[in-house]
């Protein structure tokens, strides 16, 4: 039986190679020689896959237009996993990428039972400012609503829904309701929808997911391959990102509806340092004794793994690593040393919150 992905529930990956055979995606690690200026989830492999980046890349290498599009889904606190997708999207606003980030406000009335109106709240409140806040600049940026955004954008979906067929629809989704149906194509529409001419016409758009995404790339490359002649799409390129694990294992998954998994950007110093010491799976051997001896194991150290994540310091972080593997750092010790950076980045980031606020009508569209 083909295997599928749902996207609207939580999965966890412990082989992301044998998903990438199963569902064709390219190693990212066979581009990076043409990537001029590596992200360090690039060069650490926490992307790892890809789909059509080539024609992004080069685009990209050649001065040429492109787009950066993602979503987010206004349900819950924005915590450092979602910080994950915003990352990849200042790195390539800072090489001149338009781009466009849509409020999936549609998606969850109908996946998730959320109210318009609460969606806008929580989409403003806990996502977009901060996304100000990590430093997202307004120009040739464009944040949408899904329920309010142009006619043309509106009627793409429906067009959509012409060029697929329910065994499409269930061989890449399996069996879902039609309330998911209709979200599919609005996601579908969304990324295929800066190519139309009101947006700007045809031109590489890269859309950075995690593996759970997947379903609807696939459903949006092969729209755009059947109605390129009617609107001459370039099919929409991946990326795709290993989940930042949740705080009890590394094969795990942050969760907005599990407060113990994850770390908000609204958290205060007390609260990081409680959960990391409370929840962070400890990679550290039963006594220090025996750590020293035969040292730590950073592969399934949940305080390690996000220091991959958040550390830009490559050297500073194969130091750890070796330390650590040594018996030279201490289980409490590697704690210690990401409650430090998590309070750092939290303390500044909070003041910038603020400021944020005042910034946030520049971004939406009127």
């Amino acid at each position: 039986m083909k295997k599928v992905i749902d996207p609207w529930s939580s999965i966890n990956v412990e082989n992301y190679g044998r998903l990438m055979k199963e569902f064709g995606i390219s190693p990212f690690s066979n581009i990076m020689s043409k990537v001029k200026n590596p992200s360090s989830y690039m060069r650490r492999g926490i992307i790892f896959g890809h789909l059509g980046f080539d024609v992004v890349l080069d685009a990209i290498n050649n001065g040429q237009k492109f787009v950066m599009l993602t979503g987010l889904m206004p349900s819950g606190k924005m915590h450092l996993g979602h910080k994950l997708v915003i990352d990849q999207m200042l790195y390539y606003q800072n090489l001149g990428a338009e781009c466009f980030i849509t409020v999936a406000d549609i998606e969850s009335y109908l996946t998730r039972n959320i109210s318009l109106k609460e969606a806008r709240s929580t989409a403003i409140e806990e996502y977009l400012i901060n996304y100000i806040a990590l430093g997202l600049k307004p120009k040739n940026c464009y944040v949408y609503f899904q329920s309010d955004w142009k006619q043309s954008y509106n009627n793409l979906s429906k067009f959509i829904a012409r060029e697929i067929t329910f065994n499409e629809i269930n061989a890449i989704y399996g069996e879902i309701n039609p309330s998911k149906i209709i979200s599919a194509l609005t996601q579908v529409a969304d990324i295929l929808h800066p190519e139309l001419n009101e947006f700007g016409g045809p031109r590489p758009v890269v859309v950075p997911v995690g593996i759970d995404q997947h379903p609807h790339l696939l459903l949006s490359r092969d729209v755009a391959a059947r109605m390129k002649k009617e609107f001459n799409f370039i099919s929409p390129a991946a990326t795709y990102h290993r989940f930042m694990p949740g705080l009890q294992s590394v094969n795990t998954k942050m969760s907005s509806s599990k407060p113990e998994s994850y770390i908000a950007l609204t958290d205060d110093e007390k609260t990081v340092e409680s959960k990391i010491k409370k929840y962070a799976f400890s990679g550290g051997r039963d006594t220090v004794e025996e750590h020293k001896k035969k040292g730590g194991n950073p592969e399934i150290d949940v305080s390690y793994q996000w220091l991959t994540f958040l550390e830009e310091d490559d050297k500073k972080l194969e130091k750890i690593y070796n330390d650590y593997k040594t018996g030279r750092l201490l289980s409490g010790e590697l704690k210690q040393i990401l409650i430090d950076k998590l309070n750092s980045f939290l303390r500044e980031h909070q003041k910038k919150r603020e400021k944020a606020r005042k910034e946030v009508d520049k971004f939406i569209y009127k």
